[in-house]
């Protein structure tokens, strides 16, 4: 096939390597891929559907994509993803100018789906079981060639509340050992030096196929992988951190001292009413061990603000955690009722002001907790990995082990030499810009 191929891959970086996935195979099929739309034959929009602001976000991009067919600017359109998979029946009725949707089972099928619509079929809706989505293959990168984000499994079998991502992606499906290893030995030798580990629920990897959680072999193993010199992990629940998985991070160089912990909350009776494994207690527990055994850890969290049954006493409860904890790293969601969860059907959701005003308080008490925390780096030398360069200040910016891409911070530095993108340098802190660091190349 002799196609353009234009893609736009919206929502978390699990969905990222679902678009890369299906760029590969096209690619394979003789198709170009292009990073500009005008003038291509085939527009594929990879849909987010978590939450509201997500689902907005991937109809806008719909909508866009429409207008841009009507002007002639585009051949075709596809709409793939989670709110593809979530909203099968609504998106071709509502939107005419798409000519196929398929659910996430369909993504294997791609290159039979495009060279279909390019032979004239009739609009596509296709929906295999979900279990048929790839989670091997070769992929295209579409981050830096010298990180990648590593699937190590599709699904989720927590089943919060408030989460529709079961209903979307099935229950959790790991991927085996030995097929995660080959694929980030692939990547090792194609230049990748960090490997960002995701799934759904990354610590309970391999549960339902081994039976047991495998994530400290997995990362064990992934250690003695040549060329790979980062391991990070993101997503991990803090009722799989097991003794186990903290000495793996704690004796194995290559495994950052840098875990996700999405909390979402810390009241009791909120836990509960997300269906969250755990108590506030055993939250506190986990990061006192992790703090304990790894001193240097970056610990990241997210919450959800505004859950049904947060009044002020439980808002109060969760400041109060914020500060006596002092998080590394710390972001803040509005909760979102989703139909078809339990939680869209709670009572005592918090409205829109108070929980703008709630965020609002829990950031800018963050803000302080990092402002202590970076003046407290000034001096100290960190490895940085150079992400660009600006001639025009003759200065580079890059990430430590602190800092994963796209959601963290970074460090602003000079250097007496030359570096490129992907290089490894030790950096001495001088200074603080906000949530950034500022430095040199020692």
């Amino acid at each position: 096939m002799d196609y353009r191929i234009g893609m736009i891959s919206l929502g978390c970086p699990k969905n990222q390597v679902d678009a890369e996935h299906m760029l590969a195979l096209l690619e394979e099929a003789g198709c170009e891929i292009v990073d500009y739309f005008d003038g291509c034959d085939v527009l594929i929009i990879n849909t987010c559907g978590f939450i509201d602001d997500a689902k907005k976000e991937a109809i806008e991009s719909i909508l866009d994509a429409a207008e841009m067919k009507k002007e002639n600017t585009v051949g075709k359109i596809i709409v793939t993803g989670c709110l593809s998979q979530r909203y099968k029946n609504e998106v071709i009725s509502e939107i005419p100018e798409v000519d196929a949707v398929i659910g996430i089972g369909a993504n294997g099928d791609i290159v039979r789906i495009v060279g279909e619509l390019m032979n004239g079929s009739e609009p596509i809706e296709l929906y295999p079981p979900r279990s048929g989505l790839p989670l091997e293959g070769e992929r295209m990168l579409t981050t830096p060639g010298y990180w990648a984000y590593l699937k190590i499994a599709d699904g989720c079998s927590n089943h919060c509340t408030y989460c529709t991502i079961p209903g979307i992606r099935g229950e959790m499906r790991s991927r085996t050992l030995e097929n995660i290893l080959d694929e980030a030995r692939r990547l090792a030798l194609g230049g990748v030096k960090e490997l960002i580990l995701v799934a759904q629920d990354t610590t309970s990897y391999g549960c339902d196929i081994y039976g047991e959680p495998k994530l400290p072999e997995l990362l064990d193993r992934l250690s003695g992988i040549e060329g790979i010199e980062w391991i990070r992990m993101l997503y991990c629940y803090p009722d799989r951190i097991t003794d186990e998985l903290i000495e793996t991070i704690k004796t194995h160089d290559k495994v950052l001292d840098y875990i996700d912990l999405p909390l979402q909350h810390i009241n009791d009776g909120i836990l509960s009413a997300m269906n969250r494994r755990g108590t506030s207690e055993d939250i506190r527990n986990v990061i006192a061990r992790l703090r304990m055994e790894i001193p240097d850890i970056v610990i990241r969290t997210t919450f959800i603000i505004g859950f049904p049954g947060e009044g002020d006493d439980e808002f109060a409860e969760l400041v109060e955690f914020v500060n006596e904890t002092e998080f590394d790293r710390l972001g803040c969601f509005a909760f979102s009722p989703q139909e078809g969860t339990p939680a869209c059907d709670m009572e005592g959701a918090a409205d829109e002001d108070t929980v703008a005003h709630r965020i609002e308080t829990v950031m800018e008490d963050q803000y302080e907790i990092i402002e202590v925390k970076n003046e407290e780096k000034i001096g100290r030398i960190l490895r940085t990995v150079v992400e660009s360069y600006d001639p025009y200040t003759d200065s580079y910016t890059g990430r430590t082990y602190m800092d994963a891409p796209e959601i963290d911070g970074s460090v602003k530095f000079t250097s007496p030499r030359e570096l490129d993108e992907g290089d490894f340098a030790d950096v001495r802190i001088f200074g603080v810009d906000e949530y950034d660091l500022l430095g040199e190349v020692i």
